[in-house]
This record gives structure tokens, C-alpha cells and sequence, in this order.
């Protein structure tokens, strides 16, 4: 606890950005990994990890560790690159050049839009359980989506101080009550409520795939603290220690509420039940019409707390890229203060179209649905590039064999990569295909910019053969 309330006010600061600019401290970069890690999904989790059976819990715990390896990589990452501006981005075209890095920041751009937009389109039914709202027409859904949405842009245009309050107190109403289920729900466990060990009917690849599924989704946000590596104070030592102590306090609440809401609600009420947090408060304290309505204030905080993180991230990665000519050009935009206003404000558009094309009947929400699991495999190419590159610098000349010390890094950047194969695999093949759509609609683009950043003088032309002739 107190290690998480320490600001560390050493004057080193990484170039790319002025030190003026770096309003996230260690407390304030640990809640946006929280809170963008600790979204709407957790109300759901436990009740389809309990389709799988008892196994989700240990492979909700492996995935955990992984997702903490990953965090632990992120700041070794930082520390060794010299401008980190834009996390995976900046790892990614630090090692493997303009092209890796431009890859990088397309699929994390469409991530972002992709992610806010299924969160908010959660977040819209809570609000609508919260306000008593039964069977409200798409037109006031919309109008509650694009709430969720805006609210937190304008809360991020106002400046970063201001959106790191917000996140802080965001976390903190969010995390209590979900604390509480996590330890004072083993209170009313009772063994004989946990499903059995396979609960899939099928094989335990069926019952490991149903848990890994969600499980994975859950942990999108790890790397939210190397994205913003621009705003952190000190970013050598807070993103990998924000990093690792966001990752792990969020694993540790999954764990722990996963589990004890098997415990305190029978499998058979637990399964496909859209919303397990209410009879686990049921089974706690009784029925009662303030449960509904607490689970339901507890998501709406949840859920606004990770648009708010998102919206930043969505942004930051575009801006450092279109600095650098490798990304369209107005998101280079940012205003008086260095926030960079274009990238929020498009970004926050797009996902807004996409819920507007949500509500307009059976086909938008099957598209919708199609675009948060895209998010999934678009998050997993970034995560890759990165483990890649940490995995090159490693086996290269330019460090110096250390032993055990570089069997530990060569194997955590080796599970980084598994994991990031395992969430691609994970995601199915619908989501696989409309990624390759997607990366390849990227590299059309990125011919433009290459050849932009070659007339400017920016990137060496390639050698042509001088008698090859057109026609």
C-alpha cells in the first residue's frame, strides 16, 4: 500500500516530451492500468468461467501470471529505449524499423475505437438497470452510449491533472465493493455450490478454451501505462513498476471474486446468468432492491472509470506516431496544455458511428459483436512486435550474457509471445479473418506515408536499378 502511494520525484525524464508535461505519478499511472484493465467485463466473468468449471479458476490464475510477465517486460522496454513516447509503438519501430512501428499503432488505433465502443454498449444496460429504464428504445440506448462516450472525452480535453483524478477516484469506488465480494463473500461459500472441475461437457481444451476466452479479453489494458509513457513521470522506473502493480492488483480482485462467486451462488443459477453479481449480493445479504441497484452503480463507476483511461490511450499512440510522419497527420494536432485533441475527438467519433450503427436493428449488433472480438486479435499483434523485439535485443550482440539474469528476461519475453499466439487463437477464426482485412487496408496507407516521409527527406529512398525501364 504505501509502496503505491509514493510519487518519485526523480528529475530524470526521457526525451520526447517536456517534463512539464508529465502529470501521471506512480498512484496515477497504477489507476489507469487499473482502470483500464477493470472495465464492465468483470461482472460478467464469473458466470461464464463457471460454463468451463472449477478449471477457470487456474486458468484465470496462469493468464494472470502471464499478463504480470507482460507488465514486466513493458518496463524493461522502457528502460533500455531511449524515446518509449507511445509504448508498443515505440518498441516495435525501435527495433524493427518505420514499418513495424506503423503496424504497431494501426491495429492498437483500431483496438482502442473497438474496445471503447463494446464497453460503453455494456455500460449502456447498467445505466439502464441503475435508472429503472425497461425496453427503452434505441434512440435513448444512443443517446446513453453517447453519454459514456463524451463524458470522459471531455473529461480528457480538459487536461491530464484532470483526467487523473478522475481515474483515481474512479478506481477506488470501483475496486472497494468488488474487494468486499472478494473477501467477505468467502464468508457464505459453500463447497457445494463450485461447479465441477470440467462443467464444459466437452474436453478440458473445450473447458480451458471457455475460460481463456473471457479471461484474456479481461486483461486488455496491461500495456496502458507503457502508451502513456509521455505523460508518466519518470517513465524508466513507473511504467514497468505501475505496470506490474496494476496488473497484479487486478488479477488478484478477478481471482478472488471469480472464485467466491462460485462459492456463494449454485452452478446450475451461476451459468449463462447475465448478471452474477446480483444473486451473489442476494446470497450475501438477502433480496433486496438496493442489490440490483448497487451492482448496477458499481458498473456504471467501473465502466466509466476504463472509457476515461481508454480515451487517453486511444489518443496517445496515433499522436507519437504522426509525429514521427507515420501516422495521419492531424493527430499530430494536441492544444496549449499537450493534449492531443484531434486523436481524442476522432477516435471518440468513430466509436460513437459505431454504436449508432449498433441500434440499427439485428445486423449492426452482429457486426458489433464481431468488432469486440477484432479488438481482442488487433491488441495481440502490438503485444507480439513487442515481445519480439524484446526477444531480438536479447539474443543479439548488444548485451552482454548475465546468466540466470538472461535465461529470466529471454523467458519472459518467450511467454509474452506465447501469450500473445494464445489470445490470437483464442479469438476465433471470425476475428482472425477481419484482422488480416484490416492490416492489410493499413499497408495501402502506410505506401503513402512512406513515400511522404521520402520526398521530405525523412526515410532513405530505396536503390532502384538505373536501367529499369516502365512498360
Amino acid at each position: 500500500m504505501s509502496t503505491l502511494m509514493v510519487q518519485d520525484s526523480s528529475p530524470q525524464q526521457q526525451p520526447g516530451s517536456p517534463a512539464s508535461e508529465r502529470a501521471l505519478g506512480l498512484p496515477a499511472s497504477t489507476a489507469l492500468v487499473i482502470g483500464s484493465i477493470i472495465g464492465t467485463g468483470v461482472f460478467t466473468m464469473p458466470a461464464v468461467m463457471a460454463g468451463g468449471g472449477t478449471i477457470s479458476i487456474l486458468v484465470l490464475i496462469v493468464i494472470s501470471g502471464c499478463a504480470v510477465l507482460l507488465g514486466v517486460m513493458f518496463g524493461q522496454l522502457t528502460k533500455r529505449i531511449p524515446s518509449s513516447d507511445g509504448g508498443l509503438y515505440a518498441y516495435a519501430r525501435h527495433e524493427f524499423g518505420d514499418f513495424a512501428g506503423y503496424l504497431t499503432a494501426w491495429c492498437y488505433w483500431i483496438t482502442c475505437w473497438a474496445g471503447n465502443a463494446a464497453i460503453v454498449s455494456s455500460w449502456v444496460f447498467y445505466v439502464q438497470a441503475l435508472l429503472g429504464l425497461e425496453d427503452p428504445s434505441p434512440w435513448v440506448s444512443f443517446g446513453i452510449a453517447l453519454t459514456g462516450l463524451w463524458v470522459p472525452a471531455i473529461i480528457n480535453l480538459a487536461g491530464v491533472r484532470q483526467m487523473a483524478l478522475f481515474q483515481m477516484i474512479t478506481v477506488v469506488l470501483k475496486f472497494l465493493p468488488l474487494l468486499v465480494v472478494g473477501l467477505l463473500g468467502w464468508i457464505w461459500v459453500s463447497t457445494v455450490n463450485f461447479p465441477a472441475f470440467n462443467a464444459s461437457g466437452g474436453s478440458l481444451f473445450d473447458a480451458i478454451s471457455i475460460a481463456a476466452g473471457v479471461a484474456l479479453f479481461s486483461f486488455i489494458g496491461v500495456e496502458t501505462a507503457s502508451i502513456a509513457a509521455g505523460k508518466v513521470k519518470d517513465p524508466a522506473r513507473n511504467v514497468g513498476r505501475a505496470s506490474i502493480i496494476g496488473t497484479a492488483a487486478a488479477a488478484l480482485l478477478y481471482v478472488l471474486v471469480t472464485a467466491a462467486i462460485m462459492g456463494l451462488v449454485p452452478a446450475e443459477q451461476l451459468i449463462d446468468n447475465g448478471a452474477p453479481f446480483v444473486v451473489a449480493f442476494e446470497a450475501m445479504f438477502g433480496t433486496a432492491a438496493w442489490v440490483g441497484k448497487l451492482v448496477a452503480l458499481v458498473a456504471v463507476i467501473s465502466g466509466i472509470g476504463a472509457l476515461n483511461g481508454w480515451t487517453m490511450v486511444t489518443a496517445e499512440m496515433p499522436y507519437v506516431a504522426a509525429k514521427e510522419k507515420l501516422f495521419f497527420g492531424p493527430f499530430a494536432k494536441r492544444t496549449a496544455t499537450g493534449i492531443p485533441w484531434f486523436g481524442i475527438i476522432v477516435s471518440t467519433l468513430v466509436a460513437s458511428v459505431l454504436m449508432g450503427y449498433s441500434y440499427t436493428g439485428e445486423a449492426g449488433l452482429q457486426v458489433f459483436t464481431y468488432l469486440v472480438n477484432l479488438s481482442v486479435v488487433t491488441v495481440a499483434i502490438p503485444y507480439f512486435f513487442s515481445a519480439c523485439a524484446q526477444l531480438a535485443y536479447l539474443v543479439s550482440r548488444r548485451r552482454r550474457v548475465h546468466g540466470a539474469v538472461l535465461a529470466r528476461d529471454v523467458l519472459i519475453a518467450t511467454v509474452s509471445i506465447l501469450f500473445s499466439l494464445w489470445v490470437t487463437a483464442a479469438s476465433g477464426y471470425q476475428a482472425v479473418y477481419q484482422a488480416l482485412l484490416l492490416v492489410l487496408i493499413g499497408i495501402p496507407i502506410y505506401a503513402f506515408l512512406k513515400a511522404s516521409k521520402e520526398k521530405e527527406g525523412l526515410a532513405p529512398e530505396p536503390l532502384e536499378r538505373q536501367d529499369a525501364g516502365i512498360g
